[in-house]
């Protein structure tokens, strides 16, 4: 036995589904004690990769080498239902025992030489205690009791089968056994779900403290920015290192923004030199006799010299403006595609002035709240644990529920805006047959979809725009709610939990779109990176005690 540890190593992976190539060719080196973090957009092939590595599916092409001791942890892990809570957390600690009683044994033969193995003994005891070392086993059973209980997962019954926990109950235990084990190799997929803060704090700080290697899948931004060394971009495209997608950069998630702005700057700047160059060989295909050849016209009255001279000029003008097409042709081919305008809330209307006034609201079973002021073109920031109110307090706001029109809503709301538009985390629209395109233009109206089309707003795929929205992705009703409310103008904006299901993009654009804003704006939001950016006023509601 050595200590285990060994680098994940993938080469020239390609993996398709259908008609839909998914990874092309992706080459991946992670040492011991490097940190992968994997980025892209939704469907970009981050959770295929991984299981990849895995070995829960295999490549089309293309080949894979990862340490024995490797656990992955999906988003949904697969566990036996009839295997217990103590069983799983005990299997996770056997081999840690087993190596510390091994060390034991060994220990011992070492300090007799009567069976003359002395020397295969002493290589042995290196390789446990190598093993043991990289491991932390002797610090196991303490370690398993701190995240057992910061993961809430020390309460559990330990004779309850894993089959009857909740979703979020059974990967917290998941996680919790991978952490105690401290495997040579840890795959894990958006592992930040389910977690409360002192959770997600226990998570990173044993995973920066890992000896192995950690190759995760996540769109938690603060997560990437304390845990992983590296980023692999599976969805780079133009603003990738080299131009194309899938590309590695070493740093934290916030060296990683600052690259990519970098990039961005240099395609506009590409982008605007092509479309100058364009332009210039455009123009040479027209040009005409008296560019190329000036003064060139009939000097003399023979008929058959000037005949000449002419020919001679035209074919030198064909020639050219054929070189200048064959040119124009390269150039159109090989230019960058026009880099697409960010994300930004448009003005709302000139007599839009929104204001919110708020006293004694009651909310029977959902939400307590005093007192609350927001300014026109103000925003403000809602924070609070899940069930503190927050989603209840925005659909007041927007005017889904009413104090004394609605059963159980109690107390003043005032909400002085001409137009207002709610984002909701899971958006519902009227009809689920209409398509996307057709349920943007209802939502907005003929005029507004015709000044602001839907494909302009660059926030659905092209593809999905004649999808019947009871057909999209939770991520992409976002989307298409998202871009509703860019289209409406509105003067009072509320977004609930709005970086969910974004990709990191996206979740970027929207931040910088609500500093611009001059629209009043409400947010709630769990996203520690978005929190911690936050310039606004803060409401933090808190838990409600009781129903």
């Amino acid at each position: 036995m050595s200590s285990g540890l060994g680098p994940v190593v993938a080469q020239g992976l390609v993996r398709s589904f259908g008609a839909r190539r998914v990874l092309d060719g992706v080459d991946l080196t992670v040492a011991p004690g490097a940190r992968l973090g994997l980025i892209g957009e939704n469907g970009s092939g981050k959770s295929t990769l991984l299981r990849l590595l895995a070995g829960v599916d295999g490549p089309d092409a293309g080949s894979v080498r990862v340490p024995a001791d490797l656990v992955y942890l999906p988003q949904e892990p697969a566990v036996d239902a009839d295997t217990t809570v103590g069983g799983m957390l005990d299997d996770a600690l056997r081999p840690l025992h087993d190596a510390v009683a091994r060390l034991e044994s060994l220990a011992t033969l070492l300090g007799s030489e009567a069976d003359g193995t002395g020397a295969d003994v002493a290589a042995e005891y290196d390789a446990v205690l190598a093993w043991a070392v990289a491991h932390d086993a002797w610090d196991a059973d303490r370690r398993a009791e701190v995240t057992a209980a910061t993961l809430g997962v020390a309460e559990l019954d330990r004779a309850r089968p894993v089959g009857t926990l909740s979703g979020g109950q059974r990967t917290r235990l998941a996680l919790a056994a991978a952490l105690v084990r401290r495997p040579a190799a840890l795959l894990l997929d958006e592992p930040t779900n389910h977690l409360d803060d002192a959770a997600l704090d226990l998570l990173e700080r044993s995973l920066v403290e890992l000896p192995g290697v950690v190759v995760a899948a996540s769109h938690d931004r603060t997560f990437l920015d304390r845990v992983a060394t590296e980023l692999y971009d599976l969805d780079a495209g133009v603003l990738g290192t080299d131009g194309r997608g899938g590309r590695r950069f070493g740093g934290s998630y916030g060296a990683y923004l600052v690259a990519q702005a970098d990039s961005r700057r240099r395609w506009e700047e590409t982008f605007a030199a092509q479309q100058e160059e364009i332009a210039a060989l455009r123009a040479r295909t027209h040009v005409d006799l008296r560019s190329i050849a000036p003064g060139r016209g009939p000097t003399d009255n023979d008929k058959f010299i000037t005949a000449f001279k002419g020919a001679r000029v035209e074919r030198t003008r064909a020639r050219r403006v054929h070189d200048a097409e064959r040119r124009l042709e390269v150039a159109e081919r090989e230019a960058l595609p026009k880099p697409p305008a960010p994300l930004r809330f448009q003005a709302p209307p000139p007599a839009g002035a929104a204001t919110v006034s708020v006293r004694g609201l009651r909310v029977t079973g959902r939400l307590t709240l005093d007192r609350l002021d927001v300014g026109n073109g103000e925003g403000l920031l809602v924070t609070g644990p899940n069930g503190a109110g927050k989603s209840t307090l925005l659909e007041v706001l927007a005017g889904d529920l009413v104090p004394g029109r609605h059963p159980g809503v109690q107390g003043s709301v005032a909400v002085g805006a001409r137009r207002i538009a709610l984002v909701r985390q899971d958006p519902s629209f009227d009809r689920d047959d209409l398509t996307a395109a057709a349920t943007y233009a209802a939502a907005v109206g003929t005029e507004a979809a015709e000044t602001v089309p839907l494909r302009s707003l660059g926030l659905l795929h092209p593809r999905d725009h004649a999808t019947p929205v009871g057909a999209l992705s939770v991520g992409q009703r976002r989307r298409l709610s998202l871009a509703v409310a860019v289209a409406l103008r509105p003067d009072l904006l509320l977004l609930d939990e709005p970086t969910n299901h974004l990709s990191l993009r996206l979740a970027g654009e929207l931040e910088a779109a609500l500093d611009r804003t001059a629209a009043t704006v409400v947010v709630t939001s769990h996203d520690r990176w978005l929190r911690s950016r936050w310039r606004g006023p803060t409401l933090d509601l808190p838990v409600r005690l009781s129903v």
